[in-house]
């Protein structure tokens, strides 16, 4: 039988090494996902990993059976690829934001860590991990420190929306309205979206150009709005286009 042929306790060893290596690294990359409630987390970390790993390990096993170009070169190179439409699985849009990218990257990231692995660099794997976990854990608080920073610098193009929650009966009045407003105050508008809102209203979202806007002027503005009988809720959000 081949399996009792081609059994060998030194290369099993070298590959249970290394799977485990990926199970422990994907393993703590994975619980840092888990902890925030990621869509990837633990298990599907650690299965990346582990699998990279395998698919590696694999990969020389059979180079140094039959001979050859070793075909682990080859296996990384579909691994990099083929980690893609994994992590698009895990992105996601919810009402025009954008989810689940840093989440794509980190499972990129445990890809690596097991391909490291399962070519037997330990000492490589341990090194991207923690790199991949100071990437999510340690640079956090300048993350929201970036976030939370006043966006009135010639540094950036910032793009305004304003958005009002009215009754579906009053759909024509109240895009009129925003669009007179605006008009007014002389802040040009890009494009104009109506969307349900629940059962009973509309979300009407008025995106807009570029331009220098103040907060205060917007904020007295969605008061205005907020006033009027046909509008539920106005309000107004910045978004950053690079």
């Amino acid at each position: 039988m081949l399996a009792i042929h081609y059994f060998d306790w030194q290369a099993l060893t070298n590959t249970l090494v290394s799977v485990a290596c990926a199970f422990v690294l994907g393993g703590l990359i994975g619980y840092e996902r888990q902890v925030r409630q990621r869509t990837a987390g633990l298990r599907t970390n650690i299965l990346v990993s582990v699998g990279a790993a395998l698919f590696v390990s694999l990969a020389y096993r059979l180079a140094q059976l039959h001979g050859g170009v070793p075909g682990g070169l080859h296996v990384v190179a579909y691994v990099v690829s083929g980690i893609g439409f994994l992590g698009a699985g895990v992105i996601m849009r919810e009402e025009g934001n954008i989810r689940g990218i840093n989440t794509a990257a980190t499972l990129w990231g445990s890809a690596a860590v097991g391909v490291a692995a399962g070519a037997s660099l330990l000492a490589e794997a341990v090194i991207g991990t923690l790199f991949v976990l100071a990437a999510n854990t340690l640079m956090r608080p300048m993350v929201n420190a970036i976030n939370r920073a006043p966006l009135d610098t010639p540094d950036v193009e910032v793009t305004n929306s304003v958005f009002v929650i009215a009754p579906k009966e009053q759909r024509v009045r109240v895009v009129a309205l925003i669009e007179n407003m605006l008009e007014r105050a002389r802040y040009p508008i890009g494009e104009i979206q109506v969307r349900p809102y629940g059962q009973d209203d509309i979300e009407v979202q008025a995106t807009l150009l570029a331009t220098s806007v103040k907060s205060r002027h917007l904020d007295a503005l969605m008061t205005f709005l907020r006033k009027s009988p046909t509008v539920s809720q106005a309000f107004w959000a910045p978004s950053v286009r690079p």
